[in-house]
């Protein structure tokens, strides 16, 4: 009787945790629903539809911002996932916050520093040729072949 006491109580304390939680299917249809987003802008502004063109601009804001207010929801429940040991960066190392466009020295973007999982931290999966990259608590998608940012984000880790 103890047991299925103690079984009823975890199954409610947990179940409003996971229901909140977004599952891998939900947030590939949120990524198609900001793709078919993009794709109607840039039909309208070829048919010069510039009114439909400021409201379907406005809908893909909205859609945007609800992905990185879920993002930021599974990020505050996993925060162990998003805890880190210390970042050891290469010989000399000093943490300077970096911007898109910003060129890595080699010894930066090797692979030791390579984020090898991004579904586990809700990346996106890198194009060829590029590859997330932990720099301090912050990660940043580099171009491997010219060591170029091409997208930031700050204060990732705990």
């Amino acid at each position: 009787m103890r047991k299925i006491l103690i079984a009823a109580l975890a199954a409610t304390v947990l179940t409003p945790a996971l229901a909140n939680a977004q599952s891998p299917a939900e947030l590939r249809h949120n990524q198609r629903e900001i793709g078919r987003d993009r794709a109607e802008v840039r039909q309208d502004v070829r048919r010069g539809d510039w009114r439909e063109a400021r409201e379907d601009r406005r809908e893909l804001r909205e859609d945007r911002r609800e992905a990185r207010e879920d993002w930021r929801e599974y990020r505050q429940r996993h925060r162990d996932v998003y805890r880190r040991g210390a970042y050891r960066g290469p010989r000399g190392y000093a943490y300077r916050p970096v911007a898109v466009g910003y060129r890595f020295a080699p010894p930066y973007y090797a692979r030791n520093y390579w984020i090898n999982d991004p579904w586990t931290y809700r990346l996106s999966r890198p194009a060829a040729g590029h590859s997330w990259v932990r720099y301090g608590n912050d990660v940043v998608l580099v171009n491997l072949r010219t060591g170029r940012v091409v997208q930031v984000y700050n204060r990732f880790f705990w």
